[in-house]
């Protein structure tokens, strides 16, 4: 076995890594069983043991192996979960004589969502006032620095770290209602929400990718290689912004889902059945 030459400038190691994510992506490998030892792998590419060690090393990095100590390397393998980003629900507002289509509460699809996988979800709630941000503050429409009131969820599948949400909201807003208390609301933030009359209909989101801080990196317990994807939710009412959520997930186990037109002849919005590993992308 040899290792495909790829550019000039790539090192042998990273291009053994590529060569060895291709055999991953291909089924080559299973979690059930360890990978060929390194003395092995150094005799199927021909390459020095610092070489192997070098590569798999980076594979480590990235969340995609994982070393036992006396037992081996192994696939690191995180089953991933589809999350519907956007879920239309029909709601019938008050000021309407027809039902329209209202955001989903996202309680109850994540709840779904694990009971359609048979997994445990568990969520820790914290309530914390804030000095908000300036990216917060100006989707809010409020002055940087000002007093938020910011509820977190920490979800967690099967007790495995899946995602930490923090919803932002103006402090006038929440002053003297549930949303002041660190406790899970029954029917969600958006039961109060609704009895205030700032029932959510509309929403813009921002996904973007960044590697985790150390507390992130610490809680997600991935590899140090392995990004979050961050989505920002703007939601609004006929009177402008309601709150702005903030999600994070580990790269590694979760995909975003999301419906775009009249789905209306669809039941639900399934995975793709063989989706593209990225890492095939780096392979020569």
């Amino acid at each position: 076995m040899t290792i495909p030459r790829g550019t000039a400038q790539s090192p042998k190691y990273q291009r053994l890594a590529a060569d060895l994510r291709r055999r991953i992506a291909e089924g080559e490998f299973t979690t059930a069983a360890a990978l060929p030892v390194e003395s092995e792998l150094e005799r199927q590419y021909g390459v020095a043991r610092n070489t192997v060690r070098l590569a798999v090393d980076v594979l480590v990095n990235e969340g995609r192996l994982v070393r036992l100590q006396g037992k081996g390397t192994y696939l690191r393998e995180h089953p991933v979960l589809d999350h519907r980003a956007y879920g239309p629900t029909p709601c019938l507002d008050p000021q309407d004589a027809l039902p329209h289509d209202c955001l989903a509460v996202p309680s109850a699809v994540y709840h779904g969502e694990a009971a359609e996988t048979g997994r445990e979800l568990t969520v820790d709630f914290e309530m914390m006032i804030v000095r908000a941000r300036v990216d917060i503050a100006e989707r809010l429409g409020l002055r940087p620095g000002e007093a938020i009131v910011v509820r977190r969820q920490l979800r967690m599948l099967d007790r495995e770290p899946y995602s930490i949400e923090e919803s932002h909201y103006r402090a006038g807003l929440a002053a003297g209602t549930p949303l002041m208390e660190p406790d899970q609301i029954d029917g969600g933030d958006e039961a109060v929400l609704a009895v205030l009359g700032r029932t959510e209909i509309g929403a813009v989101d921002h996904l973007v990718a960044r590697m985790p801080g150390p507390e992130e990196a610490q809680w997600f317990q991935g590899g140090p290689g392995v990004p979050l994807m961050v989505q920002t939710r703007v939601t609004y009412d006929r009177r402008g912004p309601v709150r702005v959520i903030e999600t994070r997930y580990s790269a590694d186990r979760s995909r975003l889902v999301y419906g775009i037109g009249d789905l209306g002849a669809r039941a639900s919005l399934p995975a793709p059945a063989a989706p593209v590993d990225p890492a095939r992308a780096d392979a020569p």
